[in-house]
């Protein structure tokens, strides 16, 4: 089976007063229909620019270089460029090369983004229906006000929003934290949710959704039922997800496999429980080791922070926190050796 996403060799650039600076630097992955890919890492790692680089959501002035394919694009999309003879009638799209045209019509279709404090992200003087319409109005512009509010009730349904239709006339201050995450997923969602006036679901909607840190600063019991949502609507949509988390132990809860990221590079990658389990690159060793645990004892934390884009030393980016280092490492920047067929670390202990 092709892959849904395959990025390869995914570069972003910022230009700062130094110079360019590379949060993402030669990220390749791939996510297959129904898989949810972890993308791991703290704060600082260039997970978020990875997935606006996707979503095509750069900052202005940013550069990308590389490749992202997002598979079974209908090769009519956008509407208003026709389709070249010889295109089938479901293609590849690099989302590196293409337009703003083109993505405003791939987002909210075939690719859609829950963003990081939905506090901040939603609208604070808007209704929370009126924002989830936004999306579905961006897509179906001659779609009757009736049918329209039919959409963001049953968006805001499949989400787990209790009592949509009262839901949608409030603002988001009058909702909960769960609630206000809720209707991120909704608003992800909508320009793809099954009418409810027909029998069958539409073939149109998000085939990947890309969710930045979902659970973050929700209580437990509200973090288990939104990872339960997020688990049945890829069930029942199909989706594929890439879940941004620096919580392992969330990842190990939803992830089929792990992207472990350090300073914009991929250092790890393979199966979820394989990583997991048996982390080989040190950055993974030290972040499960940091990872609090039911057991006694205190977590150990990484010492040091991640280095500034614009100092990286000249080999493995990781030297100066590891507690393993050679002096091999400082000598140039490891490749990604094959621990197992589908299990690699960017590592010279490897």
């Amino acid at each position: 089976m092709p892959p849904l996403l395959e990025a390869s060799e995914l570069t972003v650039e910022l230009p700062t007063a130094e110079g360019w600076v590379r949060p993402v630097n030669e990220v390749s992955l791939a996510i297959y229909p129904g898989e949810c890919l972890g993308l791991v890492g703290e704060s600082g790692s260039g997970k978020t620019l990875l997935s606006l680089a996707l979503m095509g959501l750069l900052p202005v002035g940013a550069r990308t270089s590389g490749h992202a394919w997002l598979s079974g694009v209908p090769a009519a999309l956008p509407k208003e460029i026709p389709p070249q003879p010889e295109e089938s009638q479901h293609a590849r799209k690099d989302l590196c090369g293409a337009s703003e045209q083109e993505l405003r019509a791939l987002r909210g279709r075939e690719l859609a983004m829950i963003f990081q404090e939905p506090m901040t992200s939603l609208n604070p003087v808007m209704r929370v229906g009126a924002q989830v319409a936004e999306a579905i109005r961006a897509h179906y512009r001659r779609m009757p006000e009736r049918q329209v509010r039919r959409w963001v009730e049953e968006a805001l349904r499949l989400a787990a929003v209790p009592e949509p239709s009262e839901r949608a006339r409030q603002f988001p201050h009058q909702l909960s934290g769960g609630l206000r995450q809720r209707v991120m997923i909704a608003m992800a969602i909508a320009a793809g949710v099954a009418d409810p006036g027909r029998e069958t679901t539409r073939e149109e909607g998000p085939r990947l959704l890309i969710a930045d840190e979902p659970t973050t600063a929700l209580d437990v019991t509200v973090q288990k039922e939104i990872l339960e949502l997020l688990a049945r609507l890829r069930r029942e949509l199909g989706l594929g997800l890439l879940f941004i988390t620096h919580d392992l132990g969330v990842v190990a809860q939803v992830a089929d496999r792990v992207v472990v990221m350090y300073a914009g590079r991929v250092v790890e990658q393979g199966p979820a429980e394989e990583v997991l389990e048996a982390p080989r690159h040190p950055y993974t060793q030290g972040l499960l080791a940091a990872t609090p645990r039911l057991e006694r004892g205190k977590p150990t934390p990484i010492p040091g922070s991640v280095p500034q884009l614009r100092a990286l030393p000249p080999g493995c980016a990781f030297e100066p926190r590891c507690g393993l280092r050679r002096s091999e490492c400082g000598r140039g920047v490891p490749e990604l050796r094959r621990v197992s067929p589908q299990h690699a670390a960017r590592c010279v202990l490897v």
